[in-house]
């Protein structure tokens, strides 16, 4: 490895279950910033890696209220105060024909929230990753399962770190570069 600053620790095993142990294992010895990189996923993966639940519903959520009070508001100032046309003798606003229009947009800033959202928590498009300086990485979108320990993580230590993989199944392990 040339000077730069190490990412951290990759590891390549053979299949769902054998990364799933490798996981466990980890975990129970303390490190806390390591991530699996699968062709599928693998069900109770997040569990075992304490990742918490994704908050992307409640930015759905609050952007879908956002999308309902915009469009009551929207037309209630455009038909009910600022421009009132009286139809066949109803009244310039009333909420019952405004309901297909409050819908759309609920629907719509909700869909909206829920990209961008999860574009933003995943802190996404990212064009290049330090993991894929690993020599085999490719092999994660066919037929080889994946784990990264972090550099940042408090137990970190390349010898040991590296050591430890090995020790649980791991092959190809190998320090990448930031």
């Amino acid at each position: 490895m040339s000077d730069g600053k190490t990412y951290g620790a990759v590891a390549e095993f053979e299949s769902a279950a054998a990364v799933y142990r490798a996981a466990e294992r980890l975990v129970s010895e303390g490190y806390r910033k390591l991530d699996t990189h699968t062709p599928f996923p693998i069900h109770g993966i997040d569990t075992v890696l304490k990742q918490g639940a994704s908050h992307v519903g409640w930015i759905c959520a609050m952007m879908g209220l956002i999308g309902v009070a915009a469009a009551q508001l929207m037309m209630w100032w455009m038909n009910g105060y600022d421009y009132k046309i009286w139809v066949s003798g109803k009244l310039p606003y009333d909420w019952p024909p405004t309901i297909p229009i409050t819908f759309e947009l609920m629907v719509l800033l909700s869909a909206f929230g829920a990209v961008f959202g999860m574009l933003g928590i995943n802190k996404l498009p990212r064009l290049h990753h330090p993991i894929f300086k690993h020599s085999t990485i490719d092999r994660v979108t066919d037929d080889r399962f994946f784990m990264s320990v972090e550099a940042s993580d408090p137990m970190f230590d390349s010898n040991r770190t590296v050591q430890l993989l090995e020790s649980v199944g791991g092959s190809h392990v190998e320090l990448v570069e930031e």
